[in-house]
């Protein structure tokens, strides 16, 4: 903003009568350089206050030169702060360019635009009426101001302003935003206070002593700690080395707490004027500083004190924490491994381990450490736990190692600070759990078959008891050379193919009845070679390899042939291009239990029997399932599906155990372990069926049969009676009770059925035996012996002949038991 030409002359007169003021406040600012500055000087360099106090040169400067008058425009304008000239009137004199940038679009003296920008009544209108006052009463006065613009913005303004002197009325004006620097100084301010407290309220101590070691500062934190209060002056009475419990040597300086002189950190206990002690981290800085009063350098300390009390505490818990932690991992029953983040094992405890035998376990994959069949689904299971944290039921598995353990898993997700960093697994053996749950299965199974077996066996073995009686009375009368004798012969080899059917399902669910003898296996094996060679024809060789001293077992002998038998029999299956069958046998002693699929064989001294082909071999996949009834991997019609089950059936009935091996084109071995017998003395069990040796069956006396199956019993009458007995004949419990009591003297012997309706043989016997204690009793049925034997007392004297039967072994059972 510029001058008009009749303001120059009254511009020039106030500017001269400030130019002794101003000079005066540039000697004060500066009495080394006053003398120096020039007017001109000091009009570049002091700004208006200046420009006023050389007023009457740039009056003079005006009237003797128009480019002087320039001069001064761009004196006023050189300062950034803004300046405005106010008359007696109120009316604006000059104002320059700061001003106006600062004040754009306002017009006025600088108190009116300021109050229009101020609400009335506010502190800032106060501020403002106040500094106006000071100025008229006395001709100066300064302030800042805050002004809040429509928009709601804040600013700061440092107001000055300033009479003239000889110039009643006028009064120069200045104005500055100063918001940056009351945000700075603000700022400043309230980090020093946080700064402040920081220090006095720190959960550390902070200390100062200087080099006699007395305090100088002394923050609250170490002050409670220690009971360490001030005197009324300030100070602190006690110095740094009575706070050191323990005492230390002379050469240390009084500003050190620690027993090394040349220390800067380190454990210290320290002891307050309360008595209180504790375990304390101290690291110090000395520094030297110009003492102010000209005593030379002064030493001071920066101190900082860690109270180790609570880590003292929490390391004691901590280690605790971590002693029953590793106590508990090392000597937890149940696995448990922790894995990182990529799944790999970073530490497992020795459960773990001892599952594992065999495999390497260290920094591997889990996943890598499961049966390859089941790692796509563990893998699975332990993404779907890193991603959920859980993954719902847990999941079992085979593990790789010599035991090839089943366990189940339940996996956790680790996590720091809600990151993900691995997972930790429990491991639960679960082989004797899936041991018992097959074991169930398989028993479900066996019962099933047994339930069929004994089911078929009461019904089925009557008709074949029939058919094959009936075929044997045929028989009599037509011998060798009859037209009709093939095809009798034909009907009676069907039926015993049919009776042997329902005996193989009695063996495999053990329901097959045994005579048990002491047997030399070596003695079994050596009698069946020959019909093991036929049957297995010439392109199969066969070797046999005896062991020596081999111990008795204790077996029904005619089974453990037919166990053989069937074994030799799927071995020549199984090389239909030829190939070697090896027999082989030893003693073995096992100290530990062996387990194969389900079967555990405890630990005992067996008789192992190895039945070992060259043959095609049986797949894995089905290698479980082999000795299932009914399962054959035959041609339909090339076989029952009972041979294998009927191994099984009698081997542990026989109370021993069969396992087998298999590889794809190398072959099978089957091994089969018998109890060994130590027991002397033992006589061979009563045949419950005649020899082959012909001998005289006929005989006399009376025998009640008693049988509700009327082809059983007209079959079994007529065969007793052709050997010369008087038969009497009953359909029932009751009937036969009835002719008891008729000819209650007369009867040499009962044959009674076991299974009848109403009155069952067992109850039948006890009411006879009520009256006739001696009577001789042979029972006869379709279910096993075992079975019947469980429904009669173990008191009571009785024979048995299974279903079905021929007419020379009911004969032969007859003579036996009345001699």
């Amino acid at each position: 903003m510029g001058f008009g030409s009749g303001t120059i002359g009254r511009a020039a007169l106030l500017l001269g009568g400030a130019v002794a003021p101003m000079a005066a406040a540039a000697q004060e600012a500066d009495p080394a350089n006053a003398g120096a500055v020039s007017p001109w000087g000091m009009i570049a360099l002091g700004g208006v206050p200046l420009l006023l106090a050389g007023a009457g040169i740039l009056a003079w400067l005006w009237r003797r030169s128009a480019g002087h008058r320039d001069l001064l425009l761009a004196s006023l304008n050189a300062t950034s702060r803004a300046r405005q000239l106010v008359d007696a009137k109120g009316r604006v004199v000059l104002s320059n360019d700061a001003f106006g940038r600062l004040f754009a679009g306002t017009t006025g003296p600088l108190p009116e635009v300021l109050r229009r920008r101020v609400a009335p009544g506010s502190d800032a209108a106060e501020i403002l009426g106040q500094l106006m006052r000071s100025v008229a009463e006395g001709g100066r006065g300064r302030t800042e101001i805050e002004v809040v613009s429509a928009d709601g913005v804040s600013d700061w303004f440092d107001i000055s302003g300033r009479s003239i002197d000889g110039f009643p009325g006028y009064v120069l004006w200045g104005a500055e935003l100063v918001t940056a620097q009351r945000q700075i100084e603000e700022f400043i301010r309230s980090d020093h206070e946080k700064f402040a407290d920081l220090i006095e309220h720190a959960p550390i101590g902070f200390y100062s002593v200087d080099e006699e070691g007395r305090f100088l500062f002394v923050n609250s934190t170490l002050a409670s700690w220690l009971g360490f209060l001030p005197s009324d002056d300030g100070t602190y009475r006690q110095r740094l080395h009575d706070l050191v419990a323990d005492s230390l040597p002379a050469s240390v300086p009084p500003y050190s707490p620690f027993r090394d002189p040349l220390a800067h950190s380190g454990e210290v206990v320290l002891r307050g004027p309360n008595g209180h002690t504790f375990q304390a981290f101290v690291r110090h800085d000395v520094a030297s500083m110009q003492s102010i009063d000209g005593g030379g350098v002064r030493l001071r300390t920066r101190s900082v004190v860690h109270d180790l009390t609570r880590e003292r505490e929490l390391e004691s818990a901590l280690q605790v924490s971590e002693q029953y932690f590793q106590r508990f991992f090392e000597e937890a029953p149940a696995s448990i491994l922790m894995l990182d983040g990529e799944g790999r094992v970073e530490q497992a405890n020795p459960a773990f381990q001892h599952l594992l035998i065999g495999a390497e376990w260290a920094q591997a994959r889990f996943v890598d450490l499961v049966q390859p069949e089941e790692r796509a689904a563990a893998e699975a299971h332990l993404d779907l736990v890193m991603k959920d944290g859980r993954a719902g039921p847990p999941l079992t598995v085979r593990l790789m190692g010599e035991k090839q353990r089943s366990v189940t898993v339940y996996a956790s997700r680790r996590e720091d600070r809600g990151r993900a960093i691995g997972m930790i697994l429990h491991l639960i053996d679960a082989t004797e759990q899936k041991r018992l749950e097959a074991q169930f299965a398989q028993s479900q199974k066996m019962q099933a078959v047994g339930l069929l077996a004994g089911g078929i066996a009461h019904d089925f073995n009557n008709l074949l008891t029939a058919m094959i009686g009936f075929c044997d009375l045929l028989l009599l009368r037509h011998k060798a050379g009859d037209q009709s004798f093939a095809d009798i012969m034909q009907i009676k080899q069907n039926a015993n193919r049919a009776a042997n059917l329902v005996r193989q399902l009695l063996a495999f669910s053990r329901q097959q009845t045994l005579q048990p003898r002491v047997l030399d296996v070596t003695d079994v094996l050596a009698e069946l070679s020959h019909l093991i060679r036929r049957l297995i024809g010439e392109n199969i060789e066969l070797a046999m390899e005896h062991g020596r001293d081999l111990a008795s077992v204790r077996a029904d002998a005619g089974q453990l042939e037919q166990v053989i038998i069937n074994l030799a029999v799927n071995a020549r299956d199984a090389m239909p291009d030829g190939g070697r069958l090896l027999i082989r046998t030893r003693n073995v002693t096992t100290n530990d239990p062996i387990s194969r699929g389900v079967e555990v064989m405890p630990p005992g001294n067996y008789v192992l029997v190895e039945i070992a082909d060259t043959g095609s071999g049986i797949a894995p996949e089905i290698l479980d399932r082999i000795f299932e009834p009914f399962f054959s991997t035959k041609a339909v019609g090339s076989g029952t599906g009972l041979g294998l089950s009927t191994v099984y059936g009698i081997v542990r009935q026989t109370g021993g155990f069969v396992f087998v091996d298999s590889q794809i084109g190398r072959g099978t071995t089957f091994r089969i372990y018998l109890p060994q017998h130590a027991a002397a003395g033992d006589t061979a069990a009563r045949a419950d069926y005649a020899e082959d040796t012909p001998r005289d069956l006929t005989g006399i006396g009376t025998v009640l049969l008693v049988e509700d199956e009327d082809a059983v019993r007209l079959f079994s009458a007529r065969a007793l009676r052709n050997k010369g007995y008087k038969v009497l004949e009953a359909r029932s419990g009751e009937a036969a009770l009835e002719i008891m009591n008729e000819q209650v003297d007369g009867i040499d012997l009962i044959i009674s059925d076991v299974v009848m309706p109403n009155m069952d043989g067992p109850t039948l016997i006890k009411e006879v035996r009520q009256r006739r204690p001696d009577v001789k009793v042979i029972f006869i049925s379709g279910y096993a012996e075992d079975d019947f034997r469980r429904k009669v007392d173990a008191g009571e004297e009785a024979h048995f002949l299974m279903k079905p039967f021929t007419l020379k072994q009911l004969a032969s059972k007859v003579k036996d038991v009345l001699e």
